[in-house]
This record gives C-alpha cells, structure tokens and sequence, in this order.
C-alpha cells in the first residue's frame, strides 16, 4: 500500500465526522479511529473512605471532572520564509535508516523535493518522510526516538 494513498485516506478522515475506517488492499489492512469522549461521573476512591468515617450528604460531594482532550501540539511559529515537516502518521521519529546510519539530514543542509528526512515508524512500518519544498534545514525539532504525533511539526526548512 502506498504511502500516499494512507495520508490521503487519514486527510480524509481528518476532515469527515466518521469514527472509524477500516481498507484492505493486496492483504494488507490500514485501520484508523478516532477516540470518542466518554464522560464517566462515578465518586473518588476518597468519597467511599470518607463516607464511612463520617456520612457526607450528597449536595457537598463535587462531581468529578470530566476527562481532558488530549494536548495537541500547536504549529512552530514560523517566519515567511521557513515551512514546516508535518508528521503525516503517529509513530516514533528516527534519523536514520539504522542506529549505526548516518543521518539523513543536519540543521544547515540544503534538500530538495522528495528528500528523505527521516523515518517514522508506524506498526511496524518503517516510512519515510520526504521534503515536500527545497530549502535548508533549520531546525529539528524531534529528538531520535521520540514519539511523533499525526502533524506534529519535526522539521523548519528556510525555503529557497
């Protein structure tokens, strides 16, 4: 299956209001969902050990908060001329193609459109992320072997 093809589909998917996709094509089966929010309000732990020692009646019992979206992480403030490598895919952020592999680009390098970047690992997958703009590499802005989260920024190319 095609690169592309599962950031177009996961494009898709960003934008519709569907919970789950599942494809399989030539054996192979790319299966996205979204988390729904489920707000459970059940008493604390702290409310059953209190209510046994002292009965607290139910008006002074604060509901328990409901769960938090995620933190999403907020494009890089960025000047005119520098665009961000978005992460197209959740996984773990690598350099190089191995651990003893030079990696593909340094802060200062000069790429080009379909460069390889980097790599980010994905169910096993082992998919490379290629310049979409030429330009010099900035910044980097993920560790090795960090995770990486769907548009995370990684990359600041200065364009040319």
């Amino acid at each position: 299956m095609d690169l592309k093809y599962v950031q177009q589909l996961m494009k898709i998917f960003d934008e519709s209001s569907a919970t789950d996709l599942s494809v399989e094509e030539n054996g192979l089966k790319v299966s996205i969902s979204r988390k729904t929010e489920v707000i459970h309000s059940a008493p604390s732990q702290q409310y059953y050990q209190q209510s046994q020692q002292h009965p607290i009646a139910p008006a002074q019992v604060a509901p328990t908060e409901a769960p938090t979206a995620p933190k999403v992480e907020t494009p890089i403030a960025t000047s005119v001329n520098t665009h961000q490598i978005l992460s197209p895919i959740v996984g773990t952020f690598y350099r190089s193609s191995s651990p003893d592999a030079p990696a593909f680009v340094q802060v200062g390098d000069t790429v080009s459109v379909g460069k390889t970047l980097c790599i980010v690992e994905a169910m096993k997958l082992m998919n490379e992320i290629e310049s979409d703009v030429s330009g010099t590499v900035v910044k980097i802005l993920i560790e090795n072997g960090q995770p990486v989260e769907y548009h995370q920024p990684m990359f600041l190319i200065k364009l040319d």
